[in-house]
């Protein structure tokens, strides 16, 4: 149990959790390790947390675009050269191709029995991966610093985008304000002047209404074009 433990511990940083059954070989252990690999799933999840994995590129990787990676180009930008890559997408072939069926044990000795024939290592088939997985883990934690970054630069810009549009109905509001006391005002100025024209009645002021180059009929929609 303490070396299982301890192994885990070294590696988890390598490893996503696989939503898969347990076998019934791992049940108990697993009961009583849990709470700790939970906790140390969120952890290394937590992507507010700065990760030394941000610093593993070697020259900047490429942004996403339009939701797709070119992971080829992230994992040389982490020195994960093409020969590297070969062997882990050799690896990955080689393991799909084998029966869903076969015993584990099984598939480990074809797979390291035709890696040997390849002539390849397997710790360097093992680094190559280790260093992809970082470079993902880089990446993941780097876009999510530059999402991090853009959110909180917009959110920025729409509170100042806020404050304008305040400012612009404050400033509508008192123009509205100023017209409803405008109009107050005139009416009153114009009941008052109108005392001069009910004294001399209705019917001499159209006829001079009417004659005058310099008066318009109210009643005449030319008159008030706004109308």
């Amino acid at each position: 149990m303490t070396d299982k433990k301890g192994w885990g511990s070294t590696v988890a940083g390598w490893f996503i959790e696989r939503d898969e059954p347990e076998t019934a070989i791992e049940t108990e252990s697993a009961e009583h390790d849990s709470s700790d690999s939970a906790a140390d799933l969120r952890a290394q999840h937590n992507y507010n947390t700065p990760s030394p994995t941000q610093s593993v590129f070697q020259t900047a990787p490429p942004p996403p675009t339009g939701g797709q990676i070119d992971f080829a180009a992230v994992f040389v930008a982490a020195g994960v050269d093409n020969e590297e890559q070969q062997r882990v997408a050799r690896t990955t072939e080689l393991l799909r191709s084998l029966p869903a069926g076969t015993d584990a044990a099984v598939k480990k000795q074809i797979v390291e029995a035709s890696l040997k024939a390849f002539g390849v290592p397997i710790e360097k088939i093992i680094e190559a991966t280790a260093e992809e997985i970082q470079a993902l883990d880089g990446y993941t934690r780097n876009c999510a610093a530059d999402n991090e970054k853009l959110i909180q630069e917009s959110d920025a810009r729409i509170k100042q985008y806020e404050e304008e549009i305040k400012s612009i109905r404050t400033v509508m509001q008192q123009s509205v304000e100023e017209q409803q006391s405008l109009i107050k005002v005139c009416n009153e100025k114009k009941l008052e002047i109108q005392q001069v024209l009910e004294f001399f009645g209705r019917d001499k002021v159209a006829s001079v209404v009417k004659a005058s180059p310099k008066l318009h009929d109210p009643s005449d929609p030319a008159a008030n074009p706004a109308s």
